[in-house]
């Protein structure tokens, strides 16, 4: 009797610490990563500011401002709507924490999403978090899901009906933030998220909105932008521009029969040049081995090398892979030329910024030199 209590005593105090652990590590997926504010940053907003409901929630995102002295035109950058696609994440970073605008404003959404940052994709073996070495010292970044947490918005409907379009999606669809533009104000908790930036670009009256997406080496549409029609004359334009500077992208068109996607929705519903963009992350693949920290940050998979010796890709994949730094000085290089080729189209809406690090420029040094230290 004896020896049975002190087993009981014991696979209790196991089952405690084991709770406790669990626990710890349930609450870390709620802490965010520090993003350090660069000498740019003029000031900070919440989402909420644009719809008072999300105030209190997940939902509530920071907006970071970057007012130059002369006025101009206005961009918005969308990190983060999805948490799985490091890339838009990181590049929003390094904007907030280097550029300075002399003329315009540019406004940045790192967390477009938070909800997404505070779990994982189920069943994926996914990492919590990615660290990157910087000049003073290593930071670290939270590696989250493609759709709101459960614990945000639950349940999912056997079938999801995008409210001002009817078009019928799988269920889960309805966490998704890319496809609850352009949102409603009494409706779901991810469709408020999407309702409140529609609202902000409205009443800031942005001129040209850029989300940053990433996907897998195998799916059709990537290395590209996707463009809004009204967009298209800059787009194009960015697209040559990109391809003499050695930088192959591809251009398509936003579709009308796919909607709640920002490439649509804020394009039709509201004045701003919407645009979306894809990089080759092979961390998002379903051909892709292990899923850690260093798929993430070198981009290396010898399955995706073997897969392109195939002809099943559908962008180049060497052993060197397609690491973070290069897909992050893509977008950078990228939304450089959009608010350059926006601003010689319409002079009225010139964005001047200094600081932005060029694509070689993050390519060789890596995005360590551009991240500031943290407190």
């Amino acid at each position: 009797m004896k020896g049975n209590k002190t087993t009981a005593i014991i696979l209790i105090g196991l089952a405690l610490a084991t709770a406790f652990f669990a626990g710890r590590e349930f609450l870390k997926m709620r802490e965010p990563e520090p993003i350090i504010k660069g000498v740019g940053v003029t000031e900070v907003q919440k989402l909420s500011q644009y719809f008072p409901d999300l105030k209190g929630t997940n939902g509530d995102t920071d907006i970071y401002i970057l007012k130059g002295q002369e006025p101009g035109g206005s961009m918005l950058v969308l990190g983060g709507t999805h948490p799985n696609e490091p890339s838009g994440f990181m590049s929003a970073v390094v904007l907030i924490e280097n550029a300075k605008v002399n003329k315009g404003t540019l406004y940045v959404i790192p967390r477009t999403n938070q909800s997404g940052f505070t779990h994982n994709d189920p069943q994926e073996g996914s990492p919590q978090r990615f660290h990157i070495k910087t000049k003073d010292g290593e930071r670290w970044f939270r590696y989250g899901s493609r759709a709101t947490n459960p614990l945000d918005q639950w349940p999912d409907p056997d079938v999801y009906i995008h409210a001002s379009s009817g078009q019928q999606l799988s269920g889960n669809e309805t966490r998704n933030l890319n496809r609850a533009y352009p949102g409603r104000p009494d409706g779901t908790y991810t469709e408020k998220v999407a309702y409140a930036i529609t609202e902000m670009i409205k009443k800031n009256k942005i001129n040209m909105t850029v989300d940053l997406h990433e996907a897998s080496p195998e799916y059709p549409v990537i290395n590209a932008i996707v463009s809004h029609d009204r967009a298209m004359p800059i787009t194009s334009q960015v697209t040559m521009n990109l391809e003499f500077e050695d930088i192959a992208i591809g251009l398509e068109p936003s579709p009308k029969t796919l909607r709640g996607l920002t490439h649509r929705e804020l394009g039709d519903y509201t004045d701003t040049y919407a645009v979306l963009m894809e990089t080759a992350n092979p961390a998002q693949g379903r051909l892709r081995g292990k899923t850690n920290e260093a798929l993430i940050l070198t981009g290396k998979d010898k399955t995706y090398v073997k897969a392109q010796k195939l002809g099943r890709l559908f962008v180049p994949f060497t052993e060197d892979g397609h690491p973070l730094e290069q897909r992050v000085a893509r977008n950078i290089a990228a939304l450089t030329e959009l608010k350059n080729v926006m601003g010689e189209l319409e002079p009225d809406k010139v964005i001047e910024i200094d600081y932005i690090p060029t694509y070689s420029d993050l390519v060789e040094k890596g995005l360590g030199e551009y991240l500031n230290k943290a407190n």
